[in-house]
């Protein structure tokens, strides 16, 4: 319905989320809280450890509704494969109300939005979006459409039970 379209059309300026999340302060479990230019050392420093290792960025965003508004966690975590990784989180609110097919569009389009500037910011590694959907549960009616939105921004996406950055990493903050 059009109460929906406009709602959704409010938050998905990715344009408008690039520019908060590159000026938001994101936390890291061994680092404190960091911006995003220290979130791109932190991952070229990592990645500079093991150079012949293999690494994924995978991003991902969770969100819990809280008695007013919602909350949101977005993840980008560095994975050396078979050999560990570093994360860093970003926390935001929005006090608008959501149904569960608009909070999961928010949460996809923030880690694009993430995703799209890493690579805008010279990120050179393979990266995933992780979404919180799945077969299991009211989210799967939703995974040709979000998987397709995100693959149709040239990303590479995974949905549960595959995609812990989201299910796990981010979840673990709210």
């Amino acid at each position: 319905d059009w109460h929906e379209i406009s709602i959704l059309a409010s938050f998905m300026d990715i344009a408008v989320l690039k520019n908060l999340m590159e000026q938001s302060r994101f936390k890291s479990p061994s680092k404190g809280l960091v911006d995003f230019q220290e979130v791109l050392e932190e991952i070229a420093n990592y990645r500079n450890e093991e150079t012949e290792a293999d690494y994924k960025v995978l991003i991902g965003t969770d969100s819990e509704k809280r008695q007013v508004g919602v909350d949101f966690v977005s993840v980008i975590a560095v994975q050396r494969v078979g050999k560990g990784g570093r994360y860093f989180w970003l926390e935001s609110y929005d006090e608008s109300e959501f149904n569960l097919r608009n909070r999961i569009y928010k949460e996809a389009t923030m880690s694009l939005a993430l995703a799209q500037l890493l690579i805008e910011k010279g990120l050179k590694l393979d990266l995933e979006i992780h979404v919180d959907i799945g077969y299991n549960g009211p989210t799967r009616e939703m995974i040709k459409e979000i998987t397709g939105m995100i693959r149709g921004s040239g990303f590479f996406v995974k949905i549960k039970p595959e995609a812990f950055a989201a299910a796990s990493v981010a979840d673990r903050y709210l």
